[in-house]
């Protein structure tokens, strides 16, 4: 048992204090249950992951200050139905006859997997599993025909009228008309499997069971006809879904869960729920939405805005934890510009871990990153060096920018280093060619241009054992003698070799290129004055 960081706190640590209060009264030694959600009508995408790594940062957070045993609940909302066919799958006519079943019930598009739903959550388990997060998986259709789930359902079928008081209320827009059958029991038609054509028509909480009629329509389908009593245990029925997220935190114990800004509403309904079965809600915890390019929140079943695995062609798995833990509760644009200023931020915080106390280093976000030691690096190299030398360079070759970057900062040869070092490269000559160098426009300089950078190239040439920082004032000095600011040699530097107008610091950048190509690089381009290229 640790105490927390000192003020400013942390997020996760006041989010893990907020669940200390909440369960102070447990009885001693009792496993605290944190939970997330998952929707498996499409495929794991980064809004999966944030919120299963935000949870785990609150999680450590939570040890770090208690000691208390606790696990993670990872549950699979399979036994929804499916709503639509998604944009970003293969083969839908395999799956349109099947709208309305539960995904469980849905053949697999892939044709990799028994169903739709086992299909897309192998793929969750091996999404989670490849970072390493722990938690358990929960299957809803394993946990409904299991019977895990049967004492809840009964008592919400005994206070079914309460339950209703709680959600028709909130139901409008197309929903409202359903306010006067509205049931928190959708029943699975025995006969043709679906439960979005079915309505409840009668409560029998003595025999435990509904009856029902399977005579609605959804989307181009209408019901079997099918109608009949019906168990509410073992299968039989599920529950709609704000129904559903009570039933679980009050049959698992659930202790605390994040979720979108736009489930807040449905968070404090689902808690009135668990209360009337006689539970207690979990602590509950919102973030903002992720965006795409085009400002609109990111769809699973289109499949818009950044992948993981696309972050991860670029950046360490790091930067992208560090961007997730940053302000969850700002919304955000996930494009890819995020990625260079998240790894050169990541990439800081691990050359400060080692030397920071270590009462202090929860203080820093990647001490919530990974159980254990956080990867090392002791180099000075930063991302956007990297980037700048391969697009000076104009090279695409790892072991050529490796071989200029060792000459630069000889740790990244070290071992702790050596994985990063090449992950680094490798990505920015990714990021360079996807992003950079179709957009790179080099020009050459101006008349006032070109005599300030013979200038330099001269000081740079008799800079032999300056370190960085002497290199760098050197382009200071050579503007304020010319009577120029600063900017206008820098410009032309920036412009005229990497093709963009903006560029790392000239000190760190001349040495990763070497002072002798430095200086014949900038030699040649004085050499283009006036001519256009």
């Amino acid at each position: 048992m640790s105490a927390p960081p000192t003020d400013p706190r942390p997020w996760p640590f006041v989010e893990a204090e907020r669940l200390m209060e909440a369960v102070s009264g447990d009885a001693p030694g009792r496993e605290v249950v944190f939970e997330t959600g998952y929707g498996p009508s499409g495929l794991p995408h980064i809004g999966t992951f944030s919120e299963v790594a935000r949870t785990t940062f609150v999680r450590r957070a939570f040890t770090h200050l208690t000691g208390r045993p606790s696990r993670l609940v990872a549950f699979s909302d399979d036994m929804d139905g499916l709503r639509k066919v998604p944009l970003n799958i293969p083969n839908p006519e395999v799956v349109r006859p099947h709208l309305g079943k539960p995904l469980t019930s849905v053949p697999d598009p892939f044709g990799t997997d028994a169903s739709y739903a086992d299909h897309m959550n192998r793929r969750l388990r091996e999404f989670l599993d490849r970072f390493g997060f722990e938690y358990e998986f929960r299957s809803s259709t394993r946990q409904y025909r299991a019977g895990v789930f049967n004492e809840g359902l009964l008592r919400i079928l005994e206070r079914a009228q309460a339950v209703r008081s709680v959600i028709v209320p909130t139901l409008g827009g197309g929903e409202r008309e359903r306010r006067e059958d509205w049931s928190p029991f959708f029943p699975v038609c025995p006969s043709c499997g679906r439960v979005y054509t079915t309505r409840v028509t009668a409560y029998h909480p003595g025999r435990g069971s509904i009856s029902f009629a399977c005579d609605a329509v959804y989307a181009e389908f209408r019901g079997c006809g099918e109608a009949g009593e019906i168990p509410v245990t073992d299968g039989g029925t599920k529950v709609g879904w704000k129904v559903d997220w009570a039933l679980r935190w009050w049959t698992f114990g659930v202790d605390y869960e994040m979720y979108g800004k736009d489930l807040i509403e449905s968070a404090a309904a689902s808690s009135r729920i668990v209360e009337i079965l006689g539970g207690r809600p979990p602590v509950g915890s919102f973030y903002e939405m992720f965006l795409d390019e085009s400002g609109q929140k990111i769809s699973k079943s289109v499949g818009k805005g950044i992948t993981v695995d696309s972050w991860l062609e670029y950046g360490p798995v790091g930067s992208l934890l560090h961007y997730l833990y940053q302000s969850p509760r700002k919304a955000k644009k996930l494009t890819y510009d995020a990625i260079p200023k998240a790894v050169d931020e990541y990439l800081d915080q691990l050359r400060r871990l080692p030397a920071t106390p270590e009462a202090e280093r929860p203080g820093i976000p990647a001490w919530f990153f990974q159980e254990g030691e956080a990867p090392r690096w002791t180099s000075r190299l930063d991302w956007s060096l990297v980037r700048n030398l391969v697009a000076c360079l104009g090279v695409h070759d790892e072991e050529v920018i490796l071989g200029y970057l060792a000459r630069y900062d000889p740790a990244i040869s070290a071992p702790e280093n050596e994985a990063m070092a090449r992950s680094l490269v490798a990505g920015a000559i990714a990021f360079d060619r996807d992003f950079e160098a179709p957009h790179r426009s080099f020009r050459a300089p101006t008349g006032e241009e070109a005599p300030l950078l013979r200038a330099l190239a001269d000081r740079i040439a008799g800079s032999e054992g300056q370190d960085a920082d002497e290199v760098q004032a050197l382009s200071f000095d050579v503007a304020r003698e010319a009577g120029v600011p600063p900017k206008v040699l820098f410009q032309a530097v920036y412009e005229g070799l990497l093709g963009q107008s903006r560029g790392p610091r000239l000190g760190s950048f001349v040495l990763a290129l070497g002072r002798d190509e430095a200086v014949a690089r900038l030699r040649a381009l004085a050499g283009r004055e006036g001519s256009g290229a």
